[in-house]
């Protein structure tokens, strides 16, 4: 148990294109699809919940490309849908181009901000999360070497490696961070071939403890990690249980609890700007019995009270998209 301190329709979609008007919550997935065992799965995790704790229904929709996003999005608005999740850092401009079109319909956007009257952006810190994830891989590391595969390279995900290379840091000022990104174009996310050959490329170099911030991609990575007998790192979703004893920790990204409260909220939640940070668990690390025989209760202390420090503000990690210069670097 976790301890946190083509065009597809699911069934539940079956309004779409029927011009059927009924006020379900909606859900729609990024790129990599529902069950990326990350991001989007985060999400699909919240929405069950609600759905057993109410016995309330709602509809999701996996988009095959880039070009679905607006049909999409569209399409979920005319069926009633309300509120509509919708998520990733791409569309913002989707919901700049859409939302203005249904004031009455409530939207929620995951990763990214879009300032409208009737959007809730939700962002997460990653960049605290990720320190103690940096902090756990530096005490774990025998090599003094550690290493990052990112997904596409664009500031979201820089801000996970600034993240993790100063934690690492903070606990050896030698420790050595390799940073890498699988590319920049949507692919980079549902890449796990290259996700794999980057991370061998890392233990080559001496990494023996490899933190993937890549959707699909970082499968790879993590098997990769495994194959070479070093420690890996998932992230969004709890990833322990893909490789017992090999996973380190996943870096928590507390989607399912975004879309857990906006669902429940329902239509005319409240808009604006949601942060979740660690002061509000909305990022975190994950421990349970997968990998409880790879974190001492020393180590665990150590970074429960670099926790505390973030939250009170004696510890100030870098957030790399609000100034591009990371200081770990």
């Amino acid at each position: 148990m976790t301890s946190f301190k083509t065009l597809t329709l699911s069934v539940s979609a079956f309004a779409l294109g029927t011009g059927m008007a009924v006020a379900d919550p909606a859900l729609i997935f990024d790129l990599g699809g529902k069950f990326d065992k990350s991001f989007n799965e985060a999400a699909y995790n919240g929405a069950e919940r609600w759905k057993a704790e109410t016995g309330g229904d709602y509809r999701d929709i996996e988009m095959q490309s880039a070009a679905q996003r607006v049909q999409f999005a569209r399409r979920m608005a005319e069926s009633g849908a309300n509120p509509i999740v919708v998520m990733g850092f791409q569309n913002a401009p989707t919901l700049e181009e859409v939302a203005p079109d249904y004031p009455d319909t409530s939207f929620v956007l995951i990763d990214a901000v879009a300032d409208l009257p009737n959007v809730r952006s939700v962002v997460f810190a990653e960049h605290q999360g990720s320190y103690l994830v940096g902090m756990l891989a530096a005490m774990a590391s025998d090599s003094d070497t550690v290493s990052f595969v990112g997904g596409m390279e664009i500031p979201l995900i820089a801000a996970f490696a600034c993240g993790y290379a100063q934690g690492a840091k903070a606990v050896n000022p030698d420790m050595e961070v390799i940073v890498n990104y699988t590319g920049n174009t949507p692919d980079a996310w549902n890449d796990p071939v290259r996700g794999g050959e980057i991370a061998r490329g890392q233990v080559s170099q001496g990494s023996d403890v490899i933190f993937a911030a890549a959707g699909g991609t970082g499968l790879g990575v993590l098997q990769a990690a495994a194959d070479a007998g070093v420690y890996s790192i998932g992230v969004d979703s709890n990833q322990n249980y893909l490789h017992p004893g090999s996973v380190l920790t996943s870096m928590l990204k507390r989607v399912d609890q975004a879309v857990y409260d906006a669902f429940s909220e329902g239509p005319g939640l409240e808009t604006g700007i949601v942060t979740m940070d660690l002061a509000a668990n909305g990022v975190g690390y994950a421990m349970d019995e997968n990998n409880a025989d790879l974190i001492s209760a020393e180590m665990q202390a150590e970074v429960d009270a670099a926790r505390e420090s973030i939250i009170a503000g004696d510890i100030t990690v870098h957030d790399y998209r609000s100034d591009s210069t990371c200081p770990a670097f």
